[in-house]
């Protein structure tokens, strides 16, 4: 339960760790590192230098990953904790669990071996909250059928195994990460209804829009027929009507799709004509700054759960550039190619 001065005193924590946000000059310093010593080495310096050092060398990009997403596990702990406990800030804390059972599954389906799958695996959100239970259960099952019945108990073995139905047709592994993704923006959806704040349910009906609205771009793409878009789509009470989302899922190709955003509020993140994959990827992008723009703007509001939450947000995008940049670096993919993947302000 949020306390109204639990709510103050992490604010206040809030505004510092936002001013501790790595800037872009970093990150085009990093991207230049000539390989992953170089890459730890200039990480030294910032907030992240004590996880820097628990990573076993040799570094590789996938160590260095799931050691951030363990900093980043507690950074949402101990958020929570500061203002009391949030069942918002607990359903998006299950991305951490699900990120691991999405590499589970998609490791199973794609015949990783089991040592593959577990050096993807990191169990420190798991640790904090005690329930290390799904995500061992899901490792150590046999087959996909036994992954399916372990979910099932954990309610949402039914999404998982359309997930598998639907690859099985497409030969498109994304579609896991699709119905996972639903399970938790449900999730976040029924917690965010409870809200008397409106700022919540401005930033966050925003982000569930724009989630709605990518899987519609992705279920056109993959030649979804209406039905099967529809069923990756999360319900709440949004500015986004579902007239507009009928309109998407309706629409004779992806261009006349996003076409239908051209009078509302997100008219701004319609990407150039191009073919499909490229309208895609400038969306996504698109997406991604316009969402990390609205976080920014949190700030301007003292004294509120949504100025929390934003925080460990924006984290979040942080630590998707710290895994992009040590990638690029470990595979020689050039600074700027690399840069102009990254979400930041300017």
């Amino acid at each position: 339960m949020v306390v109204g001065s639990l709510v103050t005193y992490a604010t206040v924590k809030a505004y510092s760790l936002k001013g501790k946000l790595l800037s872009k000059k970093t990150f085009q310093t990093l991207a230049e590192s000539r390989n992953l010593d170089e890459f730890a080495s200039r990480l030294n310096s910032t907030s992240y230098s004590d996880y820097i050092r628990k990573i076993p060398k040799p570094y590789t990009s996938n160590n260095i990953e799931i050691s951030f997403r363990g900093k980043q596990a507690e950074l949402y702990y101990m958020m929570m904790s500061s203002v009391g406990g949030s069942n918002l800030l607990m359903a998006y804390y299950y991305k951490f669990i699900f990120k691991n059972l999405k590499n589970i599954l998609k490791g199973k389906i794609l015949g990783k071996t089991q040592s593959q799958i577990e050096s993807t695996i990191g169990l420190r959100a798991e640790e904090l909250i005690q329930r290390r239970d799904v995500t061992l259960k899901a490792l150590t099952s046999k087959n996909i059928e036994e992954v399916i019945s372990n979910f099932k108990s954990y309610n949402f073995g039914n999404d998982v195994e359309k997930a598998i139905m639907l690859y099985n047709d497409l030969g498109e592994i994304g579609v896991v990460d699709t119905y996972l993704d639903k399970i938790l923006y449900q999730n976040l959806a029924d917690s965010i209804k409870s809200k008397a704040d409106l700022n919540l349910l401005k930033l966050f009906g925003t982000e569930l829009d724009l989630y709605n609205i990518t899987n519609i771009v992705r279920g056109k793409f993959w030649n979804l027929d209406e039905q099967s878009i529809n069923d990756l789509l999360v319900s709440h009470t949004s500015s986004t009507s579902d007239e507009l989302l009928s309109k998407m899922i309706s629409a004779e190709n992806l261009k006349s799709s996003f076409m239908e955003l051209s009078k509302t509020k997100f008219s701004e993140i319609i990407p150039s004509e191009a073919d499909d994959i490229v309208m895609i990827n400038e969306f996504e992008r698109k997406f991604d700054l316009f969402l990390y723009d609205s976080l920014l703007k949190e700030f301007a509001n003292m004294f509120k759960l949504s100025t929390v939450v934003s925080v460990v947000r924006l984290y979040d995008y942080e630590i998707r550039n710290l895994s992009s940049i040590s990638y690029a670096v470990e595979n020689n993919i050039s600074s700027d190619l690399v840069m102009s993947k990254v979400i930041t302000s300017s």
